[in-house]
C-alpha cells in the first residue's frame, strides 16, 4: 500500500509545469506573445499553442464580462473562435502534446460554460457559438488522441 502511494505521489509531481492551468487572466502582451510564438511554431506544436491561447483569451473575457466590459468580452469570444478553428485545421496525427491541448480545450469549454450562466442573456449567443465550437474541437482532439 506504501508503494502506491508513493507511486502515486510520483507520478503527480512529475506533471510538467507548462500543463498546469493558470486561472489568472492575462495581459495583452503576454498573449501577443504567445499568440508571435504560435504563428512561429512548427505544425506539431501549433496545436497545443493554440489551446493555450483559447484558454488565455477565454480567461481575459472572463474578467471583462466580470468588469461588466461586454463589447470587449465579445471580441475577445471572437478572437477564441478564430484561435479554435486554427486548432482544428492545424490538427495532425503527428502534433506533439495532443492530450495536454485536449485537457485544455475541455477545461476551458467548461470555463465558457460557467461564464454563460453568470453572463446577461445579451452577451449568451456568442458564448455559446464558441462553446460548440470548442466542444467540437475537444471531441476531435479526443478521437486524434485514442487513434495513436
Amino acid at each position: 500500500m506504501r508503494f502506491v502511494a508513493v507511486l502515486a505521489l510520483c507520478t503527480f509531481a512529475s506533471i510538467p509545469v507548462a500543463f498546469a492551468i493558470d486561472e489568472s487572466a492575462p495581459d495583452s502582451k503576454a498573449i501577443a506573445a504567445l499568440e508571435m510564438r504560435a504563428e512561429q511554431a512548427s505544425p506539431k506544436e501549433q496545436c497545443f499553442l493554440y489551446a493555450e491561447l483559447v484558454h488565455k483569451m477565454t480567461e481575459l473575457a472572463s474578467r471583462q464580462l466580470a468588469d461588466g466590459d461586454a463589447e470587449h468580452a465579445s471580441a475577445s469570444i471572437k478572437i477564441v473562435r478564430q484561435y479554435a478553428s486554427k486548432i482544428h485545421m492545424g490538427m495532425a496525427d503527428d502534433s506533439k502534446r495532443l492530450k495536454n491541448a485536449e485537457i485544455l480545450v475541455r477545461h476551458t469549454a467548461f470555463r465558457l460554460k460557467d461564464m454563460m450562466a453568470e453572463a446577461a442573456l445579451d452577451d449568451r449567443p456568442p458564448l455559446e457559438a464558441a462553446m460548440k465550437q470548442l466542444d467540437q474541437v475537444q471531441s476531435e482532439l479526443m478521437l486524434q488522441v485514442f487513434k495513436r
